[in-house]
Formats: structure tokens, C-alpha cells, sequence
């Protein structure tokens, strides 16, 4: 088997260096697979052994090269949805490859380093197993953390493919995820180089934690909160139209419309959820849009939807991407301003360099929005304390809860109509199913477009919406669990794990090393 791998790496090192190149990026591409809505997650263990002996014995200069593009073909597969987004206004078109190919160009910087700090710490051999998945756990955090922050599409995201694996997201959180996920990808090397009984140690932890979460799931049944009778809205506004003024009264009258049905499930509805700044205008500042919202609400119901909001009624203002709470006198209780905006739609990044070329945010507002101070749990009457997420909040793991009030459930309002019929959806979806068992809470989700949904706090869909489909969908909400690990402690957990993987490796090579010693003493 040793002899297998000598000789595949030396096919590999006799390669020109530009199919060097062209392999790393289609070995890039290829993990992608491995995310939503295909879930070949299984495709890891090819591509990162691969990957890893084309590094092997580089200098630190051309791993990081080669990690780079490694990279580059992974987020320019993983996130060519974001192109769509450009497809709306046809004035935006010329911004669509400078918008997916340098994005992913900047966020493949993050896996060259990865690739970088392996090599610094172990030129090659048994010992990459040990390092790689820690350099590229934190390598993937501090993607979710820098520059505002962008793990989407992580690679412990691939666990959605796995069954019940996913449910230790409840112990170590979607980074903890990421070093699993890599260190099982990287197992095969260890057949190869004859380390079979650790091999067989490190991948039976796979079907060991799919058991595991089977099992969680099995004996863990979906609780209901009494009294409390969720209605999702899905309007399926086209792009073009939304928030013309020209439109106002036809979205309007279609949400009044959706929301005000009978329900469909023989309870009485107490909470309407309508998607993010789906509302054609401010509707905290209508009085009559009020009005007729209380006429719909009547006096048992609670509204919670996405609007936009300005801090007071003047031009100067600041605008809000938010989440308002209005009940059946025609009252904004509270709202939630979203606090992590966009890049490029709701804020442009360095707009003194962008703006002068032609660059400019995807959302058309007066100005950027302003972001909020952070998660805030609204107090809701019927449901208790909410916590209100926007959009592509849900990617953001430690940002999910008043970390002041622990919010007995979640509410996440989006518009993935920008971005058509793509995977986006599906890895949105995704991500948020990872939010609801990384903190034991259940979470209501209204979209435009799709995918609406209701998750218990085991990730469990009561339903899931289709996409680009008009509707309402009316549950129970489900009730939330004990506070998580990870809601505990967070990515504590994740450098605990580090550095008890790199004890075990470091014992296990002084181990080796001494019965080595001690073989060759025997021997002579």
C-alpha cells in the first residue's frame, strides 16, 4: 500500500507545473460537490488526499500557491449562485465576473493559508493528518470572522449529506464540523501509508457519530409550545417588481390576502410571518398600511415582517433592513435591525475605490443601510422572547443569539428570489438547519420565494415550501431544548478539540517512534 502512494506522488510531482495547477482547481471545484443541494459529500476523501500529496514536500511558497487555487476552484463552484443576483437588472451584468471571480479569489486566500500552515508545521508523510485539520479548521474560522465575515458554504456544511452526523453540531458547532469533516477526508492517506489500525480508529468515528445522531433523532420526538399556531408567508414576488412604487398596492393587497386565510391545520393562527423588506414601502410610518394590517390581525393575531426602516422620517435618515412586530391595534411592539449586512447588496465595500469605476450596491436605497447593534431577542405576545435573524444572518454562528436573553425560539426572514432556481436555496436551508441543533432552539423561516420551512430544535422540517411557488403554510411551533455545548461555550470547543487532536497525534508519534527504538535495538 506505501508503495501505491510512493508512486502516485511521484505521478504527481513529474506533472507540468500548469496541470499542477489545472488539477488543484479542478480538485477545487470538485469538493464543492460536496455541499447542498448535491451532497456528494463522500467526494472529500478523493479530493483532499489528492490535494495533499500534490503538496507534499513543496516549499511553503507553492503550497500556499497551490492551496490557493485548491481554493479558487472550490468557491468559483460553491458560489457561482451569486452571479444570479446580477441577472435581475441587465445594467448589472458587467459586475457579475468581477463579483463571483473575485470573491472567490479573496476567499481562497484563506485556504492557501491553510495549505501554507500545514507545510510550515510538516513537509509530508503521516504526520499531515494530524496538522491539516487543524490549519484548515482555522482556516475556516477566521473566513468567518475577518473582513465582516463570509463561511459560507464551510466545509462542515457537507455533513447535510450525512444522516444523523449533523446532530453533533449540538456538542461542537459548524466549525467543529469543519475539523471532522477534514480529518475524515484525510483518513485514506493513512491506508496507504500502512497505518491501518489508526485508520480504522479514525474512520469508524464517521458511522460511529451517524449512529449516534440516528439514534438522538429516534428517541427524541418533536414537542409542540401549546397556543402558539405559526402561518408562513410565501408571496413569490418577482425581483422586477418588488419595491416599485408602481406595485405597491397589488404586493400589499396579495400579502393582506395570503396572511388572512382560514387555517389549514384546525388551529386557530396566532402569528403571521411575512419575508424580509417584503413590504413595498414603510410601513412603520403608514398609518393607513398599519390600519389595514390590524383590520387583517385582528385582535389574536401577532405580525412579525421583514421591512424596511429609517431611524426618523427624513431624508437623512438612516435605512434598516428589519424585523417588525405589530399587533391588531395597529402597533409596532418592537423591532430588530439587521446587524451583518451584505457586501455588495446591502453596503459596498470601499465605495471611494468602487464607485468612481462604475461599482455599486445591488439593492438600490437612498443610501447603504446602517447596520444594527447585534442578535436581540424581541418579546412577543403569545411566543415569548424571538430571535430575530435576517437573511444571510443564519451563516453567522456566533451571532445567533442575545447572548442577554436566550430566546425560547428563532425567527429568520430572507429573499432568496435574487438568486432564481440555483443552489443558493438549498445552502441557505442548509445553514440554518445547522443553527437550529447548534443551539437547541426551533426556527421559523419565511422566504419570498422559497425555502420557507419550520425547524424543531433537532433540524427537523415540519414542511419545506418549493421554490418560486406562491402559498401559505401554517404549523406549530416546536419547542426548543436545553442550551447546547456550543451554545455554552462556542468555539471554545473547537480550540479544546485542537488541542487534544494534537496531543493524541504528538503521543502517538513519540509512541511510534519509541516502539520503532526499540525494534531496531531487538535487531541488532
Amino acid at each position: 500500500m506505501k508503495q501505491t502512494l510512493i508512486f502516485i506522488e511521484q505521478k504527481l510531482n513529474g506533472l507540468r507545473p500548469v496541470f499542477k495547477a489545472l488539477l488543484c482547481l479542478m480538485l477545487g471545484g470538485l469538493s464543492a460537490l460536496a455541499m447542498p443541494p448535491v451532497d456528494a459529500w463522500w467526494i472529500l476523501g478523493l479530493t483532499f488526499p489528492v490535494f495533499v500529496l500534490l503538496i507534499s514536500g513543496k516549499s511553503i511558497r507553492q503550497t500556499f500557491q497551490f492551496g490557493w487555487l485548491f481554493g479558487f476552484g472550490y468557491f468559483l463552484v460553491a458560489l457561482h449562485w451569486i452571479g444570479f443576483a446580477f441577472l435581475v437588472n441587465a445594467a448589472d451584468l458587467w459586475m457579475m465576473p468581477f463579483a463571483v471571480g473575485g470573491l472567490a479569489a479573496f476567499l481562497a486566500l484563506y485556504w492557501g493559508l491553510g495549505a501554507a500552515l500545514t507545510r510550515a508545521i510538516c513537509s509530508k508523510g503521516i504526520h499531515v493528518f494530524w496538522v491539516a485539520p487543524i490549519c484548515f479548521a482555522v482556516a475556516e474560522y477566521l473566513r468567518g470572522i475577518l473582513f465582516s465575515g463570509f463561511p459560507w458554504a464551510v466545509i462542515g456544511l457537507s455533513v447535510d449529506g450525512m444522516g444523523g452526523v449533523d446532530q453533533l453540531t449540538y456538542f461542537v458547532g459548524m466549525n467543529g464540523l469543519t475539523f471532522l469533516v477534514v480529518m475524515w477526508a484525510t483518513t485514506p492517506l493513512l491506508f496507504f501509508d500502512g497505518r491501518k489500525v489508526l485508520a480504522v480508529v479514525a474512520l469508524s468515528l464517521l458511522p460511529l457519530s451517524w449512529f449516534y445522531g440516528e439514534w438522538r433523532l429516534a428517541h427524541n420526538p418533536t414537542q409542540f409550545v401549546e397556543g402558539v399556531n405559526l402561518r408562513i408567508v410565501q408571496p413569490n414576488l418577482s425581483q422586477d417588481d418588488n419595491w416599485r412604487s408602481s406595485h405597491a398596492r397589488e404586493i400589499f393587497d396579495q400579502l393582506l390576502m395570503l396572511s388572512a386565510g382560514p387555517s389549514k391545520n384546525d388551529r386557530p393562527i396566532t402569528h403571521i410571518i411575512w419575508p424580509e423588506s417584503i413590504v413595498p414601502f414603510l410601513l412603520d410610518e403608514s398609518p393607513e398600511g398599519l390600519a389595514e394590517v390590524a383590520k387583517m390581525l385582528g385582535s389574536e393575531k401577532i405580525l412579525l415582517t421583514g421591512s424596511v426602516r429609517r431611524s426618523a422620517p427624513s431624508n437623512s435618515a438612516d435605512y434598516f433592513t428589519s424585523v417588525l412586530v405589530i399587533d391588531g391595534n395597529a402597533k409596532v411592539l418592537g423591532h430588530y435591525d439587521k446587524s451583518h449586512l451584505v457586501p455588495g447588496g446591502e453596503f459596498l465595500p470601499l465605495a471611494w475605490l468602487l464607485e468612481p469605476l462604475g461599482f455599486r450596491q445591488v439593492v438600490s436605497m437612498p443610501e447603504s443601510f446602517r447596520a444594527g447593534s447585534g442578535p436581540e431577542s424581541l418579546n412577543v405576545p403569545g411566543a415569548g422572547l424571538v430571535g430575530a435573524q435576517v437573511c444571510y444572518e443564519a451563516i453567522f454562528p456566533a451571532e445567533t443569539v442575545d447572548p442577554l436573553r436566550r430566546p425560547n425560539w428563532l425567527v429568520n426572514v430572507t429573499n432568496d428570489g435574487w438568486f432564481g432556481n440555483s443552489t443558493e436555496p438549498w445552502q441557505h436551508l442548509a445553514q440554518l438547519r445547522l443553527r437550529a441543533i447548534e443551539q437547541g432552539l426551533a426556527i421559523a423561516r419565511s422566504t419570498n420565494s422559497g425555502i420557507s420551512t419550520v425547524f424543531d430544535p433537532y433540524g427537523r422540517s415540519l414542511f419545506q415550501s418549493e421554490i418560486n411557488v406562491a402559498g401559505v403554510f401554517d404549523a406549530p411551533l416546536p419547542r426548543s431544548i436545553e442550551p447546547s455545548l456550543y451554545a455554552h461555550y462556542g468555539d471554545k470547543v473547537l480550540l479544546a478539540m485542537m488541542i487534544a487532536f494534537g496531543l493524541v497525534g504528538l503521543c502517538v508519534h513519540k509512541l511510534r517512534g519509541f516502539i520503532d527504538s526499540i525494534r531496531l535495538s531487538l535487531q541488532n
